[in-house]
């Protein structure tokens, strides 16, 4: 594998003639349509190239390899991460509230697969496994935290709570869903997580 030092973005800025939108969101959209239905394994930089309408050199030129290009396209179609969840008052109502975006996702097409394979890869390339993290997985823990945070200022959870445990927790259970696929992955699901959880920490 090409392994590239930084995200993708970040490594267009500097080199070749300035990236065209339309053809980014060209390569994105190919990209994910064939990754949603092949696999990322089955999946090759000839056949993105050819559906978007693009040179493979053109994409090369932004992806160094086609597991950078899977996470990018991954992050576009999950593109709600940044955001704060709103505030409901409640910890349950925030974690459901964002929750629910992650889940209407989850169950429209079949993300496991891509989630499993990008995770598969970050377990053996530590340079990507670093891009995983920071692109995927932190921007989600970053949203909890903000629920987790307003629930202790308002005083609805202990002082010492172990935040990070509850967001494994809570994120855990779901993924467990998405990558095994041995339950459905449901609205009710998630409300009982999230109820577990707040009770487990000893929420109001």
């Amino acid at each position: 594998m090409n392994q590239g030092s930084a995200e993708p973005r970040a490594r267009s800025r500097g080199q070749g003639r300035p990236r065209s939108e339309p053809a980014r969101q060209a390569i994105l959209a190919a990209a994910a349509e064939l990754l949603l239905a092949r696999g990322l394994s089955a999946v090759s930089m000839d056949a993105v190239a050819d559906r978007a309408g693009v040179s493979k050199a053109t994409i090369y030129r932004w992806w160094p390899s086609k597991e950078t290009l899977a996470l990018d396209a991954l992050h576009e179609q999950w593109a709600t991460t940044g955001q704060d969840p709103p505030a409901t008052g409640t910890l349950r109502g925030d974690l459901l509230a964002l929750l629910r975006p992650w889940l209407d996702r989850a169950d429209d097409r079949p993300y496991g697969r891509i989630v499993g394979a990008l995770i598969t890869e970050a377990r053996t390339d530590p340079v990507f496994g670093a891009m995983y993290r920071e692109r995927f997985v932190e921007p989600r823990r970053a949203q909890a935290r903000t629920a987790f945070r307003r629930a202790l200022a308002r005083g609805q959870i202990p002082a010492g709570t172990d935040v990070e445990a509850a967001i494994d927790l809570l994120y855990g259970a779901l993924c467990h869903r998405l990558l095994h696929g041995h339950a459905p992955l449901t609205q009710e699901f998630a409300q009982t997580v999230v109820e577990i959880v707040v009770a487990g920490i000893g929420g109001i």
